[in-house]
């Protein structure tokens, strides 16, 4: 049994319509129709709080149709996993190329059109998709942040809501033209890339967030050294009363000592760390007077 079937089911008990269903939930007839005629997906429990509306509404018990589309999307992800996903980017380029950095946008489309759908045009389209699935998360339940894309998208507030709840249920490779053209346009203002570093700065539309800009930076760099955990150290660690208050950063300066035949004891780590924290170990950066000669 899954979730269209259970809500059609008390729709039917009740003697309820969708566009009941709709108004209760704070969202659209038609995406109420598609998400019981299994052309939508059921959105994930975390991301939404439809589920409670409906429950409520048709007077099932708290949670349940959560559980269950928890359970339905489980499944759902099992038949996929093996399936090849298609990219819908093509239809994607034109607003991404339109958001770039007019002084790059002939070199960017030039990369775009000799390799489709390549490593950059996925990083790019990631990018601004993950920005805009944060901003979008942040203000999900801020009515007049809702009110204010719908609008900028010439839209009902209900269609928005219900937009913005399918795109954050999605990832890069199945969002659809509509969801993605409807929040990336008004969020995002501008982009640009270095093409020699991919750093990535994404300019987003200042009147619908506080952090006006995002950098990435795509950096390479060599793996950290790994160092075999002293016996004493770890005994160190796991005694709170010599540990407890220890930070991060002077426990990694503990893990850094190392020694070639003896092996210390957690006292010993307890008494260097008080002497990390004795400033009479540590020279000063006043500079020393002179004699006045």
């Amino acid at each position: 049994m899954d979730v269209p079937l259970i809500i059609r089911h008390r729709l039917t008990q009740l003697g309820l319509e969708q566009k009941d269903l709709a108004v209760a939930a704070e969202v659209t007839e038609s995406y109420i129709s598609q998400l019981l005629a299994g052309k939508k997906a059921p959105p994930a429990p975390d991301r939404t709080d439809i589920y409670d509306k409906i429950g409520k509404f048709l007077k099932l018990p708290s949670g349940d149709l959560s559980k269950l589309a928890s359970l339905q999307r489980r499944e759902e992800l099992k038949k996929k996993v093996a399936e090849p996903p298609g990219a819908l980017f093509q239809d994607f380029r034109e607003l991404i190329l339109r958001k770039c950095d007019a002084r790059k946008r002939k070199q960017v489309q030039a990369i775009f059109d000799k390799a489709p759908f390549g490593e950059m045009e996925r990083l790019v389209t990631q990018k601004l998709m993950e920005v805009s699935k944060g901003v979008a998360r942040e203000n999900l339940d801020n009515e007049k942040w809702v009110r204010l894309i719908a609008h900028l998208r010439r839209r009902r507030h209900e269609q928005i809501r219900a937009t913005i709840a399918e795109f954050l249920n999605t990832d890069v490779f199945h969002v659809s033209i509509e969801n993605f053209v409807a929040l990336l346009d008004p969020l995002i203002e501008s982009w640009d890339i270095n093409l020699e570093t991919f750093g990535l700065e994404i300019v987003l539309n200042r009147k619908l967030t506080v952090g006006r800009r995002k950098c990435f930076e795509f950096v390479e760099k060599e793996p950290e050294p790994h160092f075999a955990l002293e016996p004493g150290l770890a005994e160190f660690l796991r005694n709170a009363s010599l540990s407890g208050d220890a930070t991060e950063e002077e426990i990694g300066f503990l893990k850094m000592l190392k020694f070639k035949a003896r092996r210390p004891s957690p006292i010993y780590y307890y008494r260097e760390l008080q002497n990390l924290r004795d400033p009479l170990h540590f020279l000063t950066s006043t500079p020393l007077k002179g004699n006045g000669s």
